[in-house]
């Protein structure tokens, strides 16, 4: 309900709608009522009635226009409030980083933001204005039959509040039972995500049969619990429609043994008119109950959207989730000497690693001048991509990072990825051609850029002998290309970009000794006013660097 601030005017049009629908169906049922008694008791000719029959059949058309600009509102607010919970966690996700992440189940995650947000539509769209019209107008309806037949009003009054009763027990089980299909469907999605993943190393150790059974296996078990929600679903419809039945029929039945003689509880005849709105008006006391029955899974279904959410994202989406630069940090001050070069400063880093006792880092300290370039060695598995990766942000640490003297944790997350760039070991390459790739640096970037960009990364040496060139369309994860031509695609990224920080994890390592050179020459000519820190094990790639550092017993020190 917090969320319904997102969308506060069209959810108040789509719950006002049934209400304002409810008043003219009164006058509608009345004027009904009222012609076919004076056709039929006072013999009025038929063309004497013909401005009533009119009035009706407007009536009836005010009604559904009514209805649809009602059902309009609410599915503008339920679109609304879906966009502000997606961007709020896309950006929740965004400042948690990719640490955070890998922690967790990419199929999860995708299934929360996607189909778990999509579960919120009915209870917005649906539910709620159901819910206004349910608790308003059946009470409404049978106090004003009151005045008109006191037997007829009574029996609505007591037979309409049974339905929310049992049905709110009902609801118990329904939400239950839709808290764990969701969970089930959560995990089938990480399952299926993690296995499609992991499709070719499954079939190359004869796996593949074994997983497609475990993927049956776990797709019944989530049709049974799917079976389950729905025979619930089924029972809170029969326990409406019976009690709907006997309200209706027991107006029905009294009317009818009244006309005939059979019952004399009033004190005055009952009119055709009386009877005849009475009759009209039973089912529509029971009418927006129906309708709330209807979408009352649909609330089952959000509550346990939102548990599901509120357990994967640590919370739900609160509204300063929207404001986007409320936890983001300050914005970077202008710098007073105009230069390129960031300034980098880390005192006292202890890093901690999952599955390690001992931290990977614990008191180290590290200080970069503008434009100054270091090497950083060490073994592999010492730390150094770990470093790299919190200096970026993309890690958590303990102790002071700043960069151009301003604290790490206060920079706007656009700012920051402004201001550095990171090519890590494996890079991140999408569904797309090269081009597509490369231009992931800087979106806007023409043709020509982008052509400059892969001659200087050496792209344009394997690309060239490709069919379509930079065109080349690639699968997901870069399928198509090794693992240096995708080293050599994510540095092309960085001739796109104006960092004042480059941050480097092993650029040359799957490259031979002739392009290694070609991309370090860029790399360094690029560089050149810029601070860099590379990470490599190869000692000539290090002496080609104004300072080598030296990652030892979780402290950096100069070599």
């Amino acid at each position: 309900m917090a969320l319904a601030r997102a969308a506060r005017l069209p959810l108040l049009l789509a719950g006002a709608a049934p209400l304002a629908s409810g008043v003219l169906l009164v006058v509608q049922a009345w004027l009904l009522a009222r012609v076919l008694d004076a056709a039929i008791v006072g013999q009025v000719p038929r063309h004497e009635l013909i401005s009533r029959i009119l009035g009706i059949a407007g009536l009836m058309l005010l009604r559904a226009g009514i209805s649809w600009a009602g059902e309009r509102a609410g599915a503008d607010a339920s679109e609304r409030i879906k966009r502000h919970v997606r961007q709020s966690l896309f950006r929740r996700l965004v400042r948690k980083g990719p640490h955070w992440s890998r922690g967790r189940a990419a199929g999860e995650l995708a299934s929360a933001v996607v189909d778990q947000v999509e579960a919120l539509d009915g209870f917005f769209a649906k539910y709620l204005p159901a819910m206004a019209a349910a608790a308003l107008l059946p009470v409404a309806f049978a106090v004003l039959l009151l005045p008109v037949d006191v037997i007829a009003g009574l029996v609505l009054l007591i037979t309409a509040p049974l339905i929310p009763l049992f049905m709110a027990l009902v609801g118990w089980g329904a939400q239950g039972a839709s808290r764990r299909h969701l969970r089930a469907f959560a995990r089938l999605s990480g399952f299926f995500a993690d296995r499609l993943r992991g499709l070719s190393t499954l079939k190359l150790h004869g796996r593949a049969e074994a997983e497609a059974a475990s993927v049956v296996a776990a797709s019944d078990a989530l049709r049974q619990r799917t079976m389950s929600v729905l025979r619930i679903a089924f029972l809170s419809s029969a326990v409406l429609e019976f009690f709907a039945a006997l309200g209706v029929a027991g107006v029905a039945v009294y009317i009818g043994l009244t006309y005939l003689g059979f019952l004399d509880l009033r004190w005055t005849p009952l009119t055709l008119q009386a009877g005849l709105f009475c009759l009209l008006m039973a089912p529509e006391v029971y009418a927006p109950l129906r309708q709330f029955a209807a979408h009352y899974h649909d609330r089952a279904a959000a509550l346990a959207a939102v548990t599901q959410i509120a357990a994967l994202f640590d919370g739900l989406p609160q509204d300063d989730d929207a404001l986007g630069e409320a936890e983001g940090g300050a914005a970077h001050p202008a710098r007073a000497d105009g230069g390129k070069g960031a300034a980098l400063a880390v005192d006292g880093l202890r890093l901690l690693a999952p599955g390690r006792s001992q931290p990977v880092l614990s008191g180290a300290s590290l200080a970069l001048a503008p434009g100054e370039h270091a090497a950083l060695m060490g073994p592999s598995g010492i730390g150094k991509s770990t470093l790299i990766e919190t200096i970026a942000r993309l890690r958590p640490g303990e102790g002071d990072i700043r960069i151009d003297g301003l604290p790490l944790a206060e920079w706007r997350e656009p700012a920051l990825r402004e201001r550095v760039a990171l090519i890590g070991q494996k890079p991140q390459l999408l569904a797309g051609s090269i081009a597509d790739n490369i231009r992931l640096g800087r979106p806007g970037a023409s043709d020509a850029a982008v052509l400059d960009a892969a001659r200087r990364a050496c792209v344009l040496e394997f690309s060239a002998a490709l069919p379509q060139g930079l065109d080349t369309p690639l699968g997901g994860r870069g399928h198509g290309l090794s693992g240096g031509q995708a080293q050599r695609v994510a540095l092309a990224r960085l001739f796109l970009r104006d960092p004042g920080l480059i941050l480097l994890d092993e650029p040359t390592a799957h490259l031979d000794e002739a392009t290694q050179a070609r991309v370090l020459d860029e790399i360094l000519a690029f560089a050149a006013g810029r601070t860099l820190l590379l990470a490599t094990h190869a000692p000539a790639v290090a002496a080609r660097l104004g300072r080598a550092l030296r990652l030892a017993g979780g402290k950096v020190e100069d070599a």
